[in-house]
Parts: C-alpha cells; sequence; structure tokens
C-alpha cells in the first residue's frame, strides 16, 4: 500500500475516533467516563489535526480518503482496538521523527484514557 494511502487510513482512523468517542462521551451515564472520553476527543482532535498538516507540509496532500464509518458499542474495547490498528499502520507511515513522536502521543494519549475508564470509576 502506497504511504499516502497509509496516511489516509490513518488520519481518518483519527477523526472517526473523535467523532465515536464524542458520541460515547455524550451517551455516558457514568461521570468518570463522560470527563475521560471528553479529554480524550479534545485532545485526538487536535493531535490529528497537528499529524495531517505536518504530514502535508512534508509529503503533500493526502488523498484516498473512504466513507467507510461505524459507530462503537463500548469505549474501553474501541479504544484497545485504535491502539492495534495504530501499530498497524505506522510501520507504513513515513518514519521521520517528529510525525513519529505526533503517534506517539497519540498513542500516549489512548493508554492514558483506558487507565482512567479502567481504573477511575
Amino acid at each position: 500500500m502506497a504511504q499516502n494511502e497509509v496516511a489516509a487510513q490513518f488520519v481518518q482512523c483519527l477523526l472517526h475516533a473523535v467523532t465515536n468517542t464524542h458520541i460515547l462521551h455524550l451517551k455516558s451515564r457514568s461521570y468518570s467516563e463522560h470527563m475521560a472520553l471528553g479529554a480524550f476527543y479534545d485532545g485526538l482532535s487536535d493531535l490529528a489535526d497537528t499529524y495531517a498538516e505536518a504530514y502535508q507540509g512534508k509529503y503533500g496532500i493526502i488523498e484516498g480518503y473512504t466513507d467507510d464509518y461505524e459507530l462503537p458499542d463500548s469505549a474501553i474495547p474501541y479504544l484497545m482496538e485504535k491502539n492495534d490498528y495504530i501499530k498497524l499502520l505506522r510501520a507504513g507511515l513515513p518514519q521521520d521523527s517528529e510525525l513519529q513522536n505526533i503517534i506517539d502521543e497519540i498513542v500516549a494519549l489512548i493508554d492514558s484514557t483506558l487507565y482512567k475508564l479502567v481504573n477511575l470509576k
């Protein structure tokens, strides 16, 4: 798969995660989950934009976004799946340290949010 296609999948995955976790945030009946997901989608939105703009500044406009979309049922398995998916895509993305550092921040945000969702009920 071409680097630009992987970048499109990665950015689209992040943007879908912003929407999906925002919806889960609004549906939550748990205060701690509500707060953790609120902080997550705010932070991820900024990081997704940062990654896309940095990538495009270096490699050009990302093309090839698709129209697939699925709403998750639960936050914890959804975020665990996102972590696994990012690990899979990461190898096909540019290895420039500045771009990989943004990915590190995204993974750290997911890990931190999972900690809050699992342990701070």
